[in-house]
């Protein structure tokens, strides 16, 4: 039961920190979140595990929560914003596939023991940041794409802005996750696991998309509460500073 209390409780705390992130520095707080994530989340899906069940890849949650962040700009910033972290995931995927690749130029001395771990694990990065930099492009912006056509349709038939956020965040994100699974598991572990491993990490990939999808539609409402909150906070501030504005005068 570890590996599943421990998947649980990775889901809880990066959703947590993102919603947290946009709390206390707003967009900027969720593009960290985004290269944070992009980062990790192709070292991660290196190592295999199991866990309910399932044979599944260890970065499959930070994956998930870069779908979180696009939606919540989606849904509070706007369109352009939620492009904005697309971009910011690809450059990042770029700037760390060059750095990590550097660092095999190098001859190490020979009292260095970690080069060989270093290039086991880097070695191997390379091709599934590769194949995660084009997956998450057609997958991140497919998504964007989707969950405004979704708000464009369930406001045209509800006449209300506000109503079927869950349906927008799930109808997109659950369909732009079958592209995403199906893209990396091909692009990223063809010819290096069996056909079987293959559409196991496939199936188990989705399956979790579909709960961390699920999982995430609360955490997208609380965004609204967020945002909220902030736009609140930033008219006391500036009601401050014209009030000692206008004293001052």
């Amino acid at each position: 039961m570890i590996n599943e209390l421990l998947l649980v409780g990775s889901l809880l705390f990066i959703f947590g920190g993102a919603l947290l992130a946009y709390y206390i520095f707003g967009k900027a707080g969720l593009y960290m979140i985004t290269t944070i994530a992009t980062i990790t989340a192709n070292i991660e899906c290196l190592i295999m595990v199991k866990a309910f069940g399932m044979e599944q890849t260890l970065g499959n949650v930070c994956f998930a929560v870069t779908f979180l962040i696009t939606d919540i700009l989606s849904e509070n910033e706007g369109k352009k914003e939620a492009n904005k972290a697309v971009a910011i995931g690809i450059f990042t995927s770029l700037f760390f596939i060059a750095i990590t690749q550097s660092w095999m130029l190098y001859t190490p001395s020979e009292s260095d023991w970690v080069m060989p771990s270093i290039s086991t694990v880097f070695s191997n990065t390379a091709r599934t940041m590769i194949a995660s930099l084009g997956v998450y492009v057609i997958s991140q912006l497919f998504d964007v794409q989707l969950y405004h056509a979704w708000w464009k349709l369930t406001e045209k038939l509800s006449k209300d802005k506000n109503k079927f956020l869950w349906l927008r965040n799930n109808g997109s994100t659950l369909i732009s996750q079958i592209l995403n699974t199906a893209l990396f598991t091909i692009f990223a572990f063809w010819g290096i696991y069996d056909g079987e491993t293959l559409k196991n990490i496939m199936i188990s990939s989705y399956m979790i998309f579909i709960v961390t999808s699920l999982c995430d539609t609360p955490f997208i409402y609380l965004s609204r509460l967020v945002k909220r909150a902030r736009t609140n906070k930033e008219n006391k501030k500036n009601s401050k500073i014209n009030d000692r504005q206008v004293v001052t005068a």
